[in-house]
């Protein structure tokens, strides 16, 4: 869709609203997931793409992504692993690390200092321990990374995971 063409409305204001609450939840598991939720609000499968569509050109929706209960699939070694980088270094080793097939998520974080000197954050997430720090033992020496300071902090509580909440209303 071409972004500089306005987007209709794609319902009255009391569907989007329940729209809108379901996506928040989540996007139903089954083949046609926009058709689930047309039917749960009333609306067609194309009204609620419109929706969609809408959302994306106004910058409230910027990406669709799906959050994986890792813990459920027996990952429950999960390693963030903070990095004390260079500044002028952070950028292009944030892209190093999050090509690592076993880092699942890496972003960089301003520091807090004097307590606080790391700048660079990644997720390695394991079955085991063991396996988490042999893994990021061989990122060490495959980037050449052992003069960067770093800590290993491993979770020790699983908080409830979930996309954005924009909605105040109760959940259908």
């Amino acid at each position: 869709m071409n972004a500089r063409q306005p987007v209709p409305a794609c319902a009255e204001p009391l569907a989007e609203r329940r729209l809108r609450a379901l996506v928040e939840q989540g996007l139903p598991l089954v083949p046609r997931p926009w058709q689930a939720l047309a039917e749960q609000c009333g609306l067609s499968e194309a009204q609620v793409m419109a929706c969609v569509r809408r959302w994306q050109a106004e910058g409230l929706v910027k990406r669709l992504g799906l959050v994986v209960r890792h813990r459920a699939l027996g990952i429950t070694a999960n390693a963030m692993v903070v990095w004390d980088v260079p500044d002028a270094e952070v950028a292009e080793l944030g892209r190093r690390l999050a090509d690592e097939p076993v880092v699942t998520l890496c972003y960089r974080r301003p520091r807090r200092l004097p307590d606080w000197p790391y700048n660079l954050f990644c997720m390695i997430h394991g079955t085991r321990r063991e396996r988490v720090l042999s893994a990021l033992d061989e990122i060490v020496e495959r980037q050449a990374l052992q003069a960067i300071p770093h800590r290993v902090l491993f979770s020790l509580k699983a908080y409830r995971q979930h996309g954005g909440r924009y909605t105040a209303e109760e959940r259908p």
